[in-house]
């Protein structure tokens, strides 16, 4: 019964939240922002553990690799400009895993973490389904893998737009690579914010830097302890 409750919840804050960015579109009213805040606070107020809230909500987390699959339609309706493209958003999406692998064992050894957290902090870049599979190929915990990929998305919603502006960047093509490759599914979210054809470089760039981050991973922590 909680868990159905849960599910709920989670559907009006996030539709309400959804309503609330219409009226008033900027970064911090995001329902990716909002809501997740929001059901953290209702969890630890009302003394909910995950586990119940999750006995529900787990329902949402089973249509995220459908969704993710959806994303085809566009790049179908883009084809001939993905085409003419292709080299470029490739080359870009390649760099931009690399640094992101590279960047995060830095960090990792920097900060001292175990190896066990610095391999769930490696696929932080790419989408939750291939993370959490890259983290447990290469020796992390799927679960604290998913927690830094929704960081890194909340980082990227933020910071991204501002880049974005700051640099002038008005290439559509340029804008999709930006948010794809360095904010996953959130940054795509944003990206067709932007327009539609944004929204589906970001979407291919999605994919390619997941697939790329699944080839290099292991062979970049070989390399690197």
């Amino acid at each position: 019964m909680i868990g159905l409750l849960c599910i709920v919840l989670t559907l009006a804050i996030y539709w309400m939240a959804k309503r609330m960015y219409r009226t008033l579109p900027k970064v911090y009213m995001s329902p990716l922002l909002i809501t997740p805040i929001l059901i953290i606070l209702i969890l630890t107020l009302s003394g909910i553990n995950y586990r119940s809230y999750n006995s529900g909500a787990h329902l949402l987390s089973m249509l995220l690799q459908p969704a993710t699959i959806a994303f085809a339609v566009p790049l179908y309706r883009y084809f001939p400009v993905l085409k003419k493209h292709a080299t470029q958003i490739i080359l870009s999406v390649l760099s931009g895993s690399v640094v992101a692998v590279v960047s995060s064992m830095v960090l990792a050894k920097w900060m001292h973490l175990d190896s066990s957290l610095m391999s769930s902090l490696i696929p932080r870049s790419i989408t939750t389904p291939i993370a959490m599979n890259v983290s447990q190929t290469i020796g992390g915990n799927p679960t604290v893998t998913a927690v830094f990929v929704i960081l890194t998305g909340l980082s990227g919603l933020i910071i991204g737009p501002m880049i974005v502006k700051l640099f002038h960047i008005e290439n559509e093509v340029s804008r999709g690579v930006l948010l794809g490759t360095g904010a996953h599914g959130t940054g795509t979210s944003k990206a067709f914010e932007f327009s539609s054809l944004t929204g589906t470089i970001s979407s291919i760039s999605m994919v390619l830097a997941a697939l790329f981050t699944l080839a290099a991973a292991p062979f970049l922590l070989h390399l690197m302890l």
